[in-house]
This record gives structure tokens, sequence and C-alpha cells, in this order.
């Protein structure tokens, strides 16, 4: 391969990279991000480990999170910024499995077309900055299959049980992988496997009445077509199966005219050494489990990207092309560039009118700052989301705290009544309304007045409820 074209790689994947770290905190905290701020800036590991017992995930990034807290500080851009770090490491050991993978010869084409699928593609790039383990996910389970590649059972078992304790996929994946390596006779990788194991199947134990109970993943939905559409759209953008189509027409043209003498089906080998294999059986059996406890969810996927980007670019990078193919080839590939570049930034950025999972909690905090009787059916989340406002000095320390329902009650009771009181939820709309109304209508029904505040928010409500006993002027 040209250095040239070498080097333009390299500088659209540092292009992707930089833009995803000026974006660290262009969007608020979403509700996800802030509970992974409530579970790991505890004060002790002890407290840390107790409120983990009552989450979905095991507790290995959250223990990680409280470590990196404490050293760099604990604010949006600290929670944010270890994930980054994830994502280069994880692209890198993605970009040297694949050229380890490839043909002699083909190496330096096959490298360019990994970096290409690791660093600038939307799956990375959507979590490449997410305050939650996935980033962290990829890189332990890009380490485990470049360390069962290369031979090292020891290595393997230990960061395959570190994956198991950083999401429970990654246990799906582990478990997959010890059945897969056990039917091939391969015992020292099968065992590793299967001991790396049991620290995250002790941790479903412990946490056994949490995770078994209908609390557990009740978002989650049976398998459809959406999962599939949802999925594919995570790995190649906006409008995933206009793009395939695209993807097939080409291959047809390159077939016919381009030069590509046959379109070679990956082998068994190089299935079986990605740990693409795994992967597929792992998919597999969380697809048919979720039919009864639904746990097939999209963006849990990305544990797949270690063994899927190296596996394409192999496949990509063993084409040989004449003139007319290699041209064709790069114009796919510049608009798919493109469409990365452009709407694969859409959540990301807030210029663009992006919003993190439809939550605006930031917002709300800086626009109620100061303010007193301040409630919400979220309250934990405003809460977090103050303290993280906080942290990066946008705001002044609230004199007192957000107040949910039960809070809001007590205080109607008072002889005291207020004045005037703020309302306030951030989500999704339709379910923003919903769990925002009973607030409203019971301060209706002692008289207040509530009006709508902060039009311009898309995907937030504050309501500023005025008792009719207070004059406009008040």
């Amino acid at each position: 391969m040209k250095r040239i074209w070498l080097l333009v790689v390299v500088g659209l994947c540092l292009a992707f990279g930089l833009r995803v770290l000026l974006l660290i905190d262009a969007t608020a905290l979403w509700s996800d991000e802030l509970y992974s701020v409530g579970k790991s800036f505890q004060p002790s590991f002890g407290s840390l480990l107790a409120m983990l017992r009552q989450d979905t995930h095991p507790p290995a990034y959250y223990a990680l999170l409280w470590l990196w807290g404490h050293l760099v500080g604990q604010s949006p851009v600290s929670l944010r910024l270890l994930s980054w770090l994830a994502y280069l490491a994880g692209g890198l050991v993605m970009v040297r499995q694949a050229m380890a993978l490839g043909q002699a010869g083909t190496r330096a084409r096959v490298g360019a077309v990994a970096a290409l699928l690791a660093f600038c593609s939307p799956y990375p790039i959507r979590f490449a900055i997410e305050g939650k383990s996935y980033a962290v996910l990829v890189l332990l389970v890009a380490l485990a299959w470049w360390w069962r590649r290369s031979g090292n059972p020891i290595a393997y078992g230990a960061v395959a049980g570190l994956a198991g304790l950083t999401h429970f996929y990654g246990l799906f994946l582990v478990l997959a992988a010890a059945a897969w390596d056990g039917w091939r006779r391969r015992w020292s990788f099968s065992a590793a496997a299967l001991i790396g194991a049991l620290p995250a199947l002790a941790w479903m134990a412990y946490s056994a009445d949490y995770l078994f109970s209908s609390r557990a993943g009740s978002w989650i939905g049976v398998p459809d077509y959406a999962l599939l559409e949802e999925t594919l759209a995570r790995g190649l953008g906006l409008w995933p199966l206009p793009k395939l189509a695209l993807i097939l027409l080409l291959l047809v043209v390159l077939r016919r005219w381009g030069g590509l003498r046959r379109l070679p089906w990956p082998e068994t080998s190089l299935l079986d050494r990605s740990g693409l294999i795994p992967s597929l059986l792992m998919v597999l059996g969380v697809v048919v489990v979720s039919f009864v406890k639904p746990m097939a969810f999209s963006r849990y996927f990305v544990v797949l990207l270690p063994a899927v980007v190296p596996v394409l670019a192999v496949q990509i990078g063993a084409f040989e092309l004449n003139r007319f193919g290699r041209g064709c080839g790069l114009i796919i590939l510049a608009l798919l560039m493109v469409s990365w570049w452009g709407p694969g930034f859409s959540e990301l950025d807030a210029g663009v009118g992006g919003v993190r999972e439809q939550d605006q909690f930031r917002l709300i905090s800086q626009r109620t700052m100061g303010l007193e009787d301040r409630y919400s059916p979220r309250p934990r989340l405003f809460n977090l989301s103050d303290r993280m406002e906080v942290a990066m000095d946008r705001i002044p320390l609230p004199s007192s705290p957000w107040g949910g329902k039960g809070d809001l009650k007590q205080r109607l009771q008072g002889p005291d009544l207020p004045k005037q009181l703020w309302l306030a939820s951030s989500g999704p709309p339709p379910a923003m309304e919903r769990k925002l109304k009973p607030l409203q209508s019971r301060v209706e029904q002692l008289g207040y007045r509530c009006e709508l505040q902060a039009t311009d928010l898309t995907h937030a409500r504050l309501l500023h409820c005025r008792s009719e006993a207070m004059g406009p002027s008040e």
C-alpha cells in the first residue's frame, strides 16, 4: 500500500478520534451516565459494592471508575475520558489483531481497513465518550482474543475474567468461548475461560435477588425486527439497509468489472482464531434466551466489535482489484466516511442538536440554580446532575436538593405553603409527560398555577408553579 494512502488513513482516524475528544463535554450526561456517577463516585469502596448489589451490571467497571475518579477528579470530563482512552487502546489492539490474522503481503491494507472500522465507524464512535462500560469492555475482549490467538492461556483467562466482571455480555462471551474451545479439545483455553468466569458467576449469585427479579432489564423487549435494524444502524450509521444494499451492489460490480476474481468466504480458521465463532454462539444463545427472559439489547452487541472488525478487515484487505475496481471502492469508502462524519456524530454534538439518549439534565440544572423548592419524578438524577455541574464550576453549590414525589407531598402538607415551586423532568417526551403529570396535578389541586418555562428544550420540561394568592409582581 502506498505511503500516501496510509497517511490518509492515519489522518482520518486522528480526525475522528480528536473530534470525539473535543465533544467530550458537548452534551449533558444522560440518565445511565448519571447512574454511573451515583454508583462509582462513592466516598468508600464498601459503599460502592453495597450499591452495586442492586444493579444489572457486575462491579469491575464501576470499581475502576471509583479509582479513576479518586486519581483524576470526579467530573463529567473525567468520567468520559476513561472511555475515550479505552476506545483508543481497544482500536489499536483490533488493528494489531487484524494485521496478525492477515496474509503476508496484505497486512498494510488489512491494518488500514481495520483502523477505519475501529476508529471511524458509528459503533465505536458512539461509545467512545460514553460514561458507561462499553469502551472498556471492547478493550478487554480485544485483549482476550489477542492472547487467545497468540497462545497465552494465562493472560487470556485473566483478561476474560475481567471482561466478565465488566459486563454480563462479557461473561456470556467467555462461557461461549469456553464451550467452543472445549468442543475443539483446546482444554487449556477452555479451562482458562471457565476459571476466569468464576468471579462474575460468584457476583451473579451474590446479587441474584435483584438480577432475577422483574426489575432487572425491565426496559428490554422480546427480540424483533427492530432489534436487528437498530443493531445494524449502530454498526453502519443512519439508513443501514440502503447502505447494505449499496455494499452488495458494489460487490456485484467488483465481481463483474472490478477485477475481483472471487468473493472468498472467511476460512474457518480465521473465524476461530479471531473469536468470531464464539461471538456468534453467544449472540445465538442470548437471542434464544431473550424470548423467555429478554436481555438482547442493541448497544450490548458492541461486544462483537473485537471479532468482527479484524475479520472484515482481513476479507476486504485481501481483495485484488483492477483500476476500475479500486476507483469504485474508494468512492464507496468516501461516501461511508462522509456519512459517518456527519450523522455519525449527531448524538454527540450539541451544536447540531445532539441529545444523548433524549436527556437534558444539564440545562435544567443550570436554569434552576439558586432556586428553592425544586421537585421532580427523577430527583436522584437531577441531584447528580447538579453535583456534576458544580464540579465543572458551571453552577454554585445548591442550597437545597431536588425532592421527589414524597418530598413534595410532605412540603404541601406543612403549615407554611411555598408561594412558588418548580417542577422538572427530562427524558423521552411521552414518558416525561407521564411521570411529571402526577406532581403537576397535586400542586394544581392546591391552587397553584403552573406555567411552562424553558420552551426551547426538546427533551426536558420545567414548570414554574405559583400560588394563586401570590401577586403577579411577586
